[in-house]
């Protein structure tokens, strides 16, 4: 599978100094994701926390784990222990949830607001007007450390828009000076929005089709 290690190098050759790679690992096997850690993959995005344990367990490769999907209450526990980072906080009883999960491990979470800027309702996030009141809940966590904002973008049609609002709101964040807080990560654009996604003030991008090539399932 040569060509997963030719696609990370191209892709981390392309990218601007200062944006970070993640690469969605949902439905990819342990052999696949090695080999793209090989290749220089840092972060690893899940969408499963059960398909995250499985993966901990056989890949050996030094690797940041993000959970990139939505995180469900009664997998709040498992997630605290797996993930490095949790992109998809969306609502105030989650951040307590992850809260009370990190403060029985001594664990500080770093954790992103998702923003759902496209208003699309069949997606997870907060709506954009409730992001800074989020944020400010969030800060008065002592195992939260809010580092900036994720969004899906919009599935279809230009998705700049979406973009740009959650850039908006990220350098709203960023004057709040919020305590427990270093915003400085915007996680935006997959596989086929993350060039508009960058040249909107992403420097996270998630991308699993460019680097594996497409889902057999």
């Amino acid at each position: 599978m040569s060509y997963i290690a030719d696609n990370v190098r191209a892709i981390l050759a392309e990218l601007p100094p200062g944006v970070e790679l993640a690469a969605a690992v949902k439905t990819r096997t342990a052999t696949e994701i090695a080999e793209a850690a090989a290749a220089g993959i840092r972060i690893a995005g899940e969408n499963y926390v059960q398909e995250a344990e499985a993966h901990h367990a056989a890949v050996s490769a030094d690797l940041k784990w993000h959970l990139i999907g939505h995180l469900q209450q009664n997998k709040v526990k498992k997630a605290v222990r797996l993930f490095d980072m949790i992109e998809t906080l969306d609502s105030p009883s989650l951040a307590r949830a992850i809260e009370h999960e990190c403060a029985a491990i001594g664990k500080v979470m770093p954790v992103l607001i998702e923003v759902n800027s496209g208003r699309e309702p069949q997606k997870s996030g907060v709506l954009p007007e409730h992001t800074e009141t989020l944020a400010k809940e969030i800060s008065q966590l002592p195992h939260l450390k809010l580092v900036g904002l994720m969004t899906m973008g919009t599935a279809t049609g230009d998705a700049r828009p979406a973009f740009r609002e959650t850039r908006r709101l990220f350098e709203t964040l960023q004057r709040l000076h919020l305590p427990h807080s270093d915003i400085r990560q915007l996680s935006m654009g997959m596989s086929n929005s993350y060039r508009e996604a960058i040249e909107e003030g992403a420097n996270l991008v998630r991308l699993g089709t460019l680097l594996f090539g497409e889902r057999t399932e």
